[in-house]
């Protein structure tokens, strides 16, 4: 993983305006009733707990909202509540959301008979005894659905990021809303995300993501499909994917992370080792996670690495616990901090800085590389060097040597050597990595790197820049005027 990154993705989101994401799903009251077990019951072979507190929070789509809220966004959550103590104890819940995270919940409640309620009965401080469910399983009427609809375009044709659906089965995810949802975000462009339920998903066809586990995902396929059997997982995954009309999957794996799986990529995001408190609720945390920050147009590799520190997060934590920006934020510059971005040692030669490049695209960061002589250090190499930085994640600067700056300049050049000239490149934020070349030109060692982005300074045509073809693009950067180390060199020589 790279932290840095994180940490620079975290900071810039955070100043940005709130992004507004709508939630359609099955919203439920999680209740944890916790105890001590010192011996079984003489009734019957089963575990006597003695009751000594009790906790609520919002479960189910509820909490996907919890989560929306704390990292920043502004939500609107379209769910149905029953008339009964437990949608009054939602109620409450949903106030104290808008009351303590970053962002804010706006709730469009529609009537059923029974709230749902999960009620937990948890021994001696972690271990799950039994669970109890109170439900009524019923898809929304057909008014209802429309109102549901209607307002969902008002809010489609203003301001909105995102629409996630929260199935879990509980009726407010029927076929035909599912359906009627998708075909309103995709004619106004909005991203579907989909924590999904049962076996047919043609009720998500058009989704941009599917966020399943591997036993979901097995359901779907029919059988059986093992964690550890990555081949199975992802030839499965590309099935599901195509059949159903999906554009992308996200398979959480527990311990192994998580799986991307899309038309034109696919890779696996490890999870970091940290000691397993709980799990519950931590699917919703990364739908959260993976649509707040693909709200913002993160792409889909720093998105799932995201995902998955927010789940070390919750997972760490008892019962069903929401992300807040403050503790995701803290843990990816502590990250940071514990593993620099720069990797050790900025100057290289061709074959370490060959394998650093493997490295940082094997964690999907853009890499860009330019040159140069950097004889005579100015404020148009510090101008130009901080732009060729912005076109990517890493930047990579390439070094005449000594004896290719005195071919290229004549006898009298270079004033300082290149080990003065890289020392001063290096110490600049702005750049990841130095690499000498004693050529002419850097078409060598651009043959060997093939960076994203080849960045040149002046006003060179692409086609007749060396190594371009090696490069996945070119990008002339605009000179500052009025700097030029050769110019200095002159007016210096001129007051002698």
């Amino acid at each position: 993983m790279s932290e840095g990154t994180l940490a620079k993705i975290i900071e810039r989101v955070e100043r940005l305006s709130p992004c507004t994401v709508a939630v359609v799903g099955d919203l439920m009251l999680d209740r944890y009733l916790y105890g001590s077990v010192e011996r079984i019951s003489p009734e019957a072979p089963i575990p006597v707990v003695k009751f000594q507190s009790e906790r609520s929070v919002l479960g189910g789509a509820g909490n996907v909202v919890a989560n929306l809220c704390g990292l920043g966004a502004d939500v609107k959550c379209f769910a149905q509540l029953g008339g009964d103590p437990a949608a009054r104890e939602v109620l409450k819940l949903v106030d104290a959301v808008n009351g303590s995270s970053r962002g804010s919940v706006e709730l469009f409640p529609f009537h059923k008979e029974t709230t749902t309620v999960k009620t937990r009965v948890i021994g001696n401080g972690r271990q799950q005894m039994m669970r109890l469910d109170h439900e009524d399983i019923l898809p929304l009427d057909p008014e209802s659905e429309g109102e549901l609809l209607v307002r969902l375009s008002e809010l489609a044709a203003r301001r909105l990021s995102a629409v996630i659906l929260s199935d879990y089965g509980k009726g407010m995810c029927s076929f035909s809303l599912c359906r009627k949802v998708v075909e309103l975000c995709r004619a106004h462009r909005i991203p579907v995300f989909v924590d999904p339920k049962g076996r047919d998903w043609q009720r998500y066809a058009g989704a941009e993501l599917v966020t399943p586990n591997v036993k979901e995902l097995s359901d779907v396929a029919g059988f059986h499909i093992s964690n550890d059997d990555d081949e199975a997982l992802v030839t499965q995954a590309q099935k599901i994917r195509s059949s159903f009309g999906l554009n992308n999957l996200l398979v959480t794996r527990s311990e192994k992370g998580s799986t991307f799986v899309g038309e034109r990529e696919c890779f696996d995001e490890p999870s970091q080792a940290v000691d397993v408190y709980d799990v519950s609720g931590a699917g919703d945390t990364v739908i959260a996670a993976v649509a707040f920050f693909r709200a913002y147009g993160v792409d889909w590799r720093n998105c799932c690495r995201l995902s998955n520190a927010v789940a070390q997060v919750v997972i760490g934590k008892a019962g069903t616990y929401p992300i807040s920006y403050r503790e995701l934020k803290g843990l990816c510059l502590s990250q940071a901090k514990e593993h620099p971005p720069s990797g050790g040692q900025k100057i290289l030669d061709a074959a370490a800085a060959v394998r650093r490049v493997k490295a940082w695209k094997e964690q999907g960061e853009k890499v860009v590389f330019t040159n140069g002589c950097f004889d005579v250090f100015h404020a148009g190499h510090v101008d130009s060097l901080t732009r060729a930085r912005t076109l990517g994640d890493r930047l990579i600067v390439g070094l005449n040597s000594d004896r290719s700056v005195t071919n290229l300049k004549g006898d009298t050049r270079p004033i300082n050597s290149e080990q003065n000239r890289a020392a001063v490149l290096a110490a600049l934020e702005c750049v990841d990595a130095v690499v000498i070349f004693d050529e002419d030109t850097p078409e060598r060692l651009l043959s060997l790197i093939r960076p994203d982005v080849l960045a040149k300074g002046g006003d060179y045509r692409p086609e007749r820049i060396a190594g371009a073809a090696y490069a996945g693009r070119v990008e002339i950067l605009p000179l500052l005027p009025g700097f030029s180390s050769t110019s200095i060199i002159d007016r210096l020589r001129e007051n002698e």
